[in-house]
């Protein structure tokens, strides 16, 4: 009897932009989960409503928590304030956790929000201010 090997093909994932118009259209779409990884300014700042929080701080250690959390989704996108640093470094930890470990995920899209979450809020996008952990969504006038 032949052995089959099961194999996942990972492709090279690249990390592509999302602007906050793009982001505000698609974020209640089921296969889509939104990253915040401000640290500690998240909790007097507010966020992205339905958004997960992983501190960049910590979140080297946490990443196979994520990878859980968003099982099912196949686009993640990440923010921090800017969008600078933080949000685009955690975006390539784990794009690259994901070739590393050959896992099949079902993500297909790594992306980073344009501005981070301080451009979301300066555009007047909805912003949520409840201390629900993960927050649920809800937070919409």
């Amino acid at each position: 009897m032949r052995r089959v090997e099961r194999r996942y093909e990972i492709m090279a994932r690249s990390i592509s932009y999302i602007t906050g118009t793009q982001l505000l259209a698609l974020r209640r779409h089921p296969s889509i989960a939104i990253v915040d990884v401000r640290d500690d300014e998240r909790g007097y700042d507010g966020h992205i409503s339905g958004s997960l929080h992983y501190a960049s701080d910590t979140f080297s250690d946490n990443i196979s928590n994520l990878v859980q959390a968003v099982k099912g989704k196949d686009t993640v996108v990440f923010h921090c304030a800017l969008s600078q640093v933080r949000g685009p470094t955690c975006a390539r930890r784990l794009v690259n956790y994901l070739e590393e470990n050959k896992e099949d995920t079902g993500i297909k899209n790594v992306m980073v929000l344009e501005r981070g979450f301080n451009g979301w809020e300066a555009s007047g996008r909805p912003v949520c201010r409840c201390t629900n952990i993960p927050c649920k969504g809800e937070c919409e006038p």
